[in-house]
């Protein structure tokens, strides 16, 4: 299979949709259709189902999508990392979210520049659920996870540490004064959505609570009585006196990790990582 055919079924997969898809390309329909054609013959497989009001996948076509992707992206990657390796000036980017594991960023950042040897790190701040996506296309050489919110499989990690979750509630509100409460009563007893983020093709989850971006957003969110929020506790240090925090303690631990690709043999990856299991 050709790179060109994958990003041509994947277009299809993802709109349904010749046309469209073919618009997103920026070329016409009919070669379009005569290569997935032609990627249907090569493989032996029907990928999709056509009738003449709908397109939908097989169990092929959805298998193909999902290792269509992966592959699209190691392509990607393997672009991205060749060129940077090539650089006049040799660095590194860490991606991170933006928000989560601040004090920790900001340790590893200094302790890593203290070391012989120690090239420039480019911090990529970005919100949640991109920080995952940066590392396995090539953007990022390494990164700041956060289980189980992130995804793991596919890289090598060392596990940084854990901690439990809190809810952020605004001030004043009726159970700010509690001990504890549960994940069942942050749900029934808030009277108080939770908010959407936005998964990893941008699309937003169906649901009462507001969109979201970053936690900045969230934050004034909580503090206007608009949303609460379940967030790692070391979240504390950015609230403000317009936030209250409970413990949940049926929440699930979160574990913040370095990863970084199995096959990388960048050195400095490697010093980083010291590093930061060092901290």
């Amino acid at each position: 299979m050709e790179t060109r055919e994958l990003r041509y079924f994947v277009a299809v997969a993802e709109e349904l949709h010749f046309g469209r898809a073919a618009q997103r390309l920026a070329i016409a329909q009919p070669p379009l259709s005569r290569a997935i054609q032609q990627l249907e013959r090569r493989l032996g497989v029907v990928l999709l189902h056509r009738t003449s009001r709908a397109i939908s996948l097989t169990d092929a076509g959805s298998v193909l999508l999902q290792e269509a992707r992966l592959a699209l992206e190691a392509v990607e990657a393997a672009e991205r990392r060749t060129r940077r390796a090539a650089a006049d000036r040799p660095g590194i980017v860490l991606a991170a979210k933006a928000g989560a594991s601040t004090e920790l960023l900001s340790k590893l950042l200094h302790a890593y520049a203290a070391e012989p040897g120690a090239v420039t790190v480019e911090v990529m701040l970005c919100g949640p659920g991109r920080t995952e996506g940066l590392l396995r296309t090539g953007r990022a050489d390494v990164a700041l996870l956060h289980r189980p919110y992130d995804t793991t499989a596919g890289f090598d990690t060392e596990d940084l540490y854990t901690e439990p979750q809190v809810v952020v509630l605004p001030a004043g509100h009726p159970l700010a004064n509690r001990t504890h409460i549960s994940s069942a009563e942050v749900s029934t007893r808030t009277n108080l959505p939770l908010p959407r983020w936005p998964a990893r093709d941008g699309s937003y989850p169906d649901g009462p609570g507001p969109q979201v971006r970053d936690h900045t957003q969230l934050l004034q969110l909580i503090a206007l009585g608009l949303a609460c929020a379940v967030v790692p506790e070391s979240l504390r240090t950015q609230l403000r006196d317009d936030h209250a925090v409970v413990p949940v303690p049926d929440a699930p631990l979160v574990t913040t990790v370095i990863a970084w690709p199995p096959h990388s043999r960048s050195t400095a990856v490697a010093d980083l990582v010291h590093t930061a299991t060092r901290l």
